[in-house]
């Protein structure tokens, strides 16, 4: 596949390799000194990682634990900066350890620049790791 040329095109492509459990091939798309925020997650969880090492280690164990299996309602936005796009989607899916059902709501805030992730603000609902059997996300959270 030839390198995706746009921001939509480059999130599009990131979903594809999350959907295929690739996680080496996902890091590969950021920045070295990428920035990924989760501005609502609850208390223990990390809110900031900073760099593609942070990053890498975040998400190694991810899919021990989450089994996605689609990214329906997949709606991009451009914004007035042509390097930022506004993602709107779910993940549905599975929780590994108990094989109960995942469906998760998203909005992000991505940018990306020289065809790499430089910062991605993940606004996931806090309540979704509330609910009984999803305990297990802390590690990969």
């Amino acid at each position: 596949m030839s390198a995706p040329t746009s921001p939509a095109d480059l999130y599009r492509h990131s979903l594809r390799l999350l959907l295929d459990k690739n996680i080496p091939e996902w890091v590969a798309l950021w920045a070295e000194d990428g920035l990924m925020e989760f501005p609502f997650a609850p208390d223990g969880w990390p809110r900031r990682l900073e760099g593609k090492e942070a990053i890498a280690a975040y998400m190694r164990h991810y899919p021990d634990h989450i089994d996605m299996r689609d990214f329906p309602d997949l709606r991009i936005h451009q914004t007035t900066e042509p390097e930022t796009i506004v993602v709107e989607m779910r993940g549905v899916g599975r929780l590994v350890e108990t094989d109960a059902p995942l469906d998760v709501t998203y909005i992000a805030v991505v940018t990306v620049r020289d065809g790499h992730l430089t910062s991605y603000r993940d606004y996931w609902s806090p309540l979704t790791v509330q609910e009984p059997g999803t305990d297990f996300t802390r590690s990969s959270r």
